[in-house]
């Protein structure tokens, strides 16, 4: 998954949860002052600007006593919104039903690297998915990309 290191992510999510928020996920894309630090985050009220701002606060503090990060980066918080990120198993469980673009890290079934159809779910750890009028399974380490789309 596109995902940020497991050291970043395990000094992320306390300081999101114990705001009250879901930490949804975070990445880190790019090296050196073009590094960006992505932090999805969610709650049952919705994500405004002053959440984000909230949160990115905590974050900063945080990221600045531990500095996982070397050099510069820029940090942006925000909700995942319409087409949300898929990171874990479980979020493919919870949007079960729900319509998904997603990207391997290796080409498997018949060559083919991307995917869009329906989640049927989870099974041990595999995805279950509805494509073309066929049931397929895909591993979820393979899986680079996840995310929600919408439906046209």
């Amino acid at each position: 998954m596109n995902q940020a290191p497991v050291k970043i992510l395990q000094l992320i999510e306390p300081a999101v949860t114990g705001l009250g928020y879901e930490f949804v996920g975070a990445e880190l894309l790019g090296q050196g002052k073009e590094a960006i630090l992505r932090v999805y985050i969610d709650s049952e009220n919705g994500v405004l600007v002053g959440d984000c701002s909230k949160v990115s606060h905590q974050i900063s503090g945080v990221m600045d006593v531990e500095d996982p990060i070397s050099g510069q980066y820029t940090l942006e918080v925000s909700s995942p919104g319409l087409e949300r990120p898929l990171y874990t198993l479980s979020h493919f469980e919870r949007f079960k039903g729900s319509f998904v673009k997603l990207e391997l890290s290796q080409a498997t079934l018949e060559g083919q690297r991307r995917f869009t159809g329906d989640i049927l779910g989870v099974k041990d750890e595999t995805v279950l998915l509805h494509v073309d009028d066929e049931e397929i399974e895909i591993p979820f380490a393979r899986i680079k990309k996840a995310k929600l789309a919408v439906k046209y």
